[in-house]
């Protein structure tokens, strides 16, 4: 698969518009006062870049070479930035301005275990750092190697290992190699009739490898679980050899190591294959749209659906301000469209005594035999109904379905506009949910005060469990003119992200912990707990040449 911009999301050539979408211009100067009109500041241009020379040994680069074929080992300059970063809002905004501290030295393409484990080999006995790269999609610095590191930097990219290898239909278990892409993984099991069910925002160009690096979650997790309820089995190439665990249903052999694994980011080897649980193609698979009168009512009732029979794949539910932005997003609608909205919004207000700044909007998603869809369809109405809320077709959650993969390119268009916009999620006990929400809201709009600029702030619940869900919020606000925009922006993350922990909820439900959120990794899991990661780690990699500085 093509790699992705150097300087933003995607593929060269997508990007959003706001050309289709006549409310959006409007929306956005209103809420935080940006004419999307301005100008666009466009990124450096690559040739401009001074991007450094490789420190690659000569006997290093020949034991690559000799491991994976020298057409394989890639020193050219483009191929290294882009794989010297993510793509969080720090790492975007220094690679536009051209601020290459710690470019890899080289980056290496494997194409299968056996050259995987060469290359490990051939950088241990370099002192190399290796850090493993699957699609380059992390928000959390989890890829860029430390701005003091003097050792040679080598990105192991994954991209040849993307074939599903076997298919156990007894066990519903399938052998995957660790760097196929979302869609890839997609296409080889649909063709024998399977899914791995798992939608992370990043599908498009993120890898398996990558999920279980930093413990995904997708957008259908209700139904298929997360990326740790898929992996039953691993094969990660580590210092000591290669690491292997069975994948069976359950097991009682001491700590979990595959545990161990999933969410490691690199910092314990690099994860070659793994055995993961797949299902059978649903019959039918359909995502409606709901409205609620408010934010509590959709809190409530998607607590009451997780409590109850009822098994559903996606339940999403944005607050007002989201519900708000986006309506705005909608293309131009036709005579007969606006005539129908015209009629819904008058039998919201008059008839359902809705206020339409407080509406919100809902996606809930079933999955299974025609029957089974009726169903829980049906017993799902209920509870919608019990909380005021009503069903509006299916319209709303085909669009939401077509178009669930682009949010990230809107970050782009605000960022070619001076915008800083990011996210933060977290996941916290039901009885919890009400209060971090509002505590996290007062917490961004305090810090949007105290720079003295204009924020938006929005948010939705994501996931559901039986105990608990997940919080995603969105932040967007232009920095005040001569101010430095990563500055304002930690001011705002960090508000944001310390009214998680002070109030209960995770650090990160599925973006990882890398180097954005590390600082917080203490409060979330006790002193213990972190000594107890780093002597993992210690005792794994003591030359610390994996992927060192994350985490911890």
């Amino acid at each position: 698969m093509a790699a992705m911009k150097w300087w933003g999301w995607g593929l060269e050539g997508v990007e959003f518009t706001h050309a289709d979408k006549p409310e959006l211009a409007p929306f956005i100067e209103q809420r935080i006062g940006l004419d999307v009109a301005r100008p666009i500041a466009p990124p450096a241009r690559f040739d401009d870049l001074d991007v450094p020379a490789p420190t690659l040994p000569h006997g290093l680069r020949a034991a690559l070479e000799s491991a994976v074929g020298a057409e394989h080992v890639s020193v050219d300059p483009l191929d290294r930035v882009v794989h010297a970063r993510g793509k969080s809002i720090r790492d975007l905004v220094r690679q536009r301005r051209g601020d290459l501290p710690r470019v890899p030295d080289a980056v290496v393409r494997p194409a299968g275990e056996d050259e995987v484990t060469a290359v490990l080999r051939a950088a241990l006995d370099a002192d190399a750092v290796v850090i493993p790269f699957g699609g380059g999609t992390s928000i959390s610095g989890s890829l860029e190697a430390p701005a003091d590191e003097r050792r040679p930097v080598l990105s192991v990219d994954l991209g040849r290992l993307d074939k599903v290898l076997e298919i156990d239909e007894h066990s519903r278990l399938a052998r995957v190699q660790a760097g196929v892409f979302g869609p890839h993984l997609e296409e080889q099991l649909r063709a024998r009739g399977y899914t791995f069910g798992h939608f992370p925002d990043s599908f498009t160009h993120s890898t398996l490898g990558g999920w279980i690096a930093t413990r995904s979650s997708g957008m259908q997790s209700d139904r298929y679980g997360d990326v740790a309820d898929l992996t039953r089995g691993l094969r990660v190439v580590t210092p000591a050899g290669t690491l292997v665990t069975q994948p069976v249903p359950a097991t009682s052999t001491g700590p979990s190591v595959r545990e161990m694994v999933l969410g490691s980011e690199g910092r314990l080897g690099i994860v070659t294959e793994a055995t993961v649980q797949v299902r059978r193609l649903p019959q039918e698979r359909r995502i409606l749209g709901y409205l609620f009168p408010t934010f509590g009512a959709g809190l409530a009732a998607m607590r009451e659906i997780a409590a109850s029979e009822c098994s559903v794949s996606v339940t999403r539910v944005s607050d007002a301000p989201e519900t708000q932005f986006s309506f705005a997003t909608r293309k131009r609608s036709t005579p007969v469209d606006k005539l129908k909205s015209k009629a819904l919004t008058t039998f919201l207000t008059r008839r359902l005594g809705f206020r339409l700044d407080e509406m919100c909007l809902s996606f809930i998603g079933y999955e299974g035999s025609t029957g089974h869809v009726a169903e829980q369809r049906r017993a799902v109405g209920r509870i919608v109904k019990r909380h005021g809320g009503l069903c509006i077709g299916s319209s709303p959650g085909a669009l939401y379905d077509q178009k669930k993969f682009d949010t990230p390119y809107i970050r782009d268009f605000l960022l070619d506009r001076g915008v800083a916009a990011d996210v933060s999620e977290t996941a916290m006990p039901w009885s919890r949910l009400t209060p971090v929400y509002d505590a996290v809201t007062a917490a961004g709009h305090a810090a949007f005060a105290r720079l003295g600029v204009r924020g938006y702030l929005m948010c939705h619940l994501s996931h559901s469990y039986h105990g608990g869900a997940c919080l995603y919020f969105t932040f967007a606000f232009e920095p005040a003119p001569g101010s430095d925009m990563l500055a304002e922006y930690d001011v705002v993350k960090t508000a944001i992200q310390q009214a998680f922990v002070d109030n209960g909820a995770t650090l990160s439900h599925h973006h990882a912990v890398g180097t954005e959120h590390a600082r917080w990794l203490e409060q979330d899991l006790s002193a213990p707990g972190v000594a107890m990661i780093e002597a993992l780690f210690a005792g794994t990699d003591p030359g610390r040449n994996l992927n060192p500085g994350k985490i911890v």
